[in-house]
């Protein structure tokens, strides 16, 4: 993905799609939870009672968590030359940053994204594929728990909603978001909803509607899906007895931008949204109430006049710092957070060790960043100084073919 001189988007799953051909060389915010109702078809309980709170624990807000290796999961493209069996394996040292790989999940094709569940015991996986899909993997004997169709293409981006009862998930090429029940075991039910962005119409240099991520606030009240083609972000009211989509607003961006991933302040009133295509961040303010995202005055990168594609926003547990992936320009840019969230201030960009990183995530206990380089094949640790935000790399990056995705739990 890139600008608006891009090539076109091609074939799906067996060849290059236009996120994979940008990616090509050769070969949270702090979540306040809700009452959790059951699935359609589901009538046990997954983790609490019903009308309890379950934890939903972040990379941002858990505890720290023991010392001792812990797991670290990552996605790949099975399909193109060079690419991953499925879901690599791997433990990391929480205090060194070393990785060390531990094996694959076999049977999930083109997982580029991986979430987990709250209750941490099940995985999922998003199938990028022309006939898209999202898979379920039991973390605890690795079983993949089956595959449902998302209804669409190439699907980009999942979330499991805080109250862990419905995955939401985007489709790129279509451009459009699924919604679909999780059951007691962790594995995946029929789809329940399927919204495609059909207004306002493409951007410039855009084709169609592109679904790039789908989450929800931080109050738990909305669920909100970043499209790059239409150059907005949707607000939804999600149904959580029958897991289907009202949308309440749209915020627009310029024209062109390319919004692609959004990012929560703790405190839950602002936002923060990558545009990839034009190379900017923007500070949104939010409106629990309403699910209204207002997107304020674009932000440098601080990646110079170089072609440069933002990828994802971090913020740190405590709201203090933000960081930004900059595939291209392969740099973390390094913000300090002022304002209780409303400001954004440029501090630097430090070299990510890696060529193209598509996806970086905390460690559960904030300490460390993962950067996935897709390009070069590798995954980049960092220390994360609480004080001053500044990031130390831990050590030569970890082999990974073609790497968009890591998740450290």
């Amino acid at each position: 993905m890139g600008s608006g001189a891009e090539p076109t988007r091609g074939s799906l799953g067996g060849g290059w799609s236009r996120r994979r051909f940008l990616g090509a060389v050769t070969a949270a915010t702090a979540v306040t939870t809700i009452p959790a109702p059951v699935a359609p078809g589901d009538s046990s309980p997954r983790a609490t009672p019903p009308g309890s709170t379950a934890p939903a624990p972040t990379p941002e807000t858990t505890e720290p968590q023991p010392s001792g290796p812990r797991p670290l999961h990552l996605g790949t493209y099975t399909s193109v030359d060079g690419g991953g069996a499925g879901i690599g394996l791997a433990a990391y040292d929480p205090t060194t940053g070393k990785i060390t790989g531990t094996g694959t999940v076999t049977q999930v094709g083109d997982p580029s994204y991986l979430a987990v569940h709250p209750d941490g015991r099940t995985l999922y996986a998003v199938n990028e594929r022309q006939d898209g899909g999202v898979s379920a993997v039991r973390l605890a004997d690795k079983k993949v728990l089956g595959t449902r169709g998302t209804g669409g293409a190439a699907p980009c981006h999942l979330s499991v909603h805080p109250g862990g009862r419905w995955l939401l998930s985007a489709n790129y090429a279509s451009g459009s978001v699924a919604v679909h029940p999780i059951g007691a075991s962790g594995a995946l039910g029929e789809r329940t909803d399927l919204v495609t962005h059909s207004s306002p119409s493409p951007g410039p240099g855009q084709e169609g509607p592109h679904a790039h991520q789908f989450l929800t606030s931080p109050d738990g009240g909305h669920v909100l899906a970043v499209n790059l083609g239409t150059d907005t972000v949707y607000s939804y009211r999600l149904d959580l007895s029958k897991g289907t989509l009202t949308e309440v607003s749209q915020a627009h961006t310029r024209p062109g931008a390319g919004p692609r991933h959004l990012t929560f302040h703790p405190r839950g009133r602002f936002a923060y949204l990558a545009n990839e295509v034009d190379n900017t961040v923007v500070v949104c303010a939010y409106d629990p109430a309403t699910g209204r995202l207002t997107p304020g005055d674009q932000q440098s990168t601080g990646t110079g006049a170089g072609t440069s594609y933002p990828a994802q926003v971090l913020v740190t547990s405590d709201g203090s710092y933000a960081y930004l992936a900059n595939r291209g320009h392969n740099s973390l840019t390094r913000y300090a957070v002022e304002a209780d969230g409303a400001r954004l201030r440029l501090l630097d960009t430090v070299p990510v060790g890696g060529d193209f990183p598509r996806h970086i995530a905390f460690s559960p206990d904030g300490g460390l960043l993962f950067a996935a380089n897709q390009r070069s094949s590798t995954v980049s640790v960092f220390h994360v100084d609480r004080e001053s935000g500044e990031l130390r790399l831990a050590g030569e990056p970890f082999a990974s073919p073609v790497a968009v995705c890591a998740l450290p739990l």
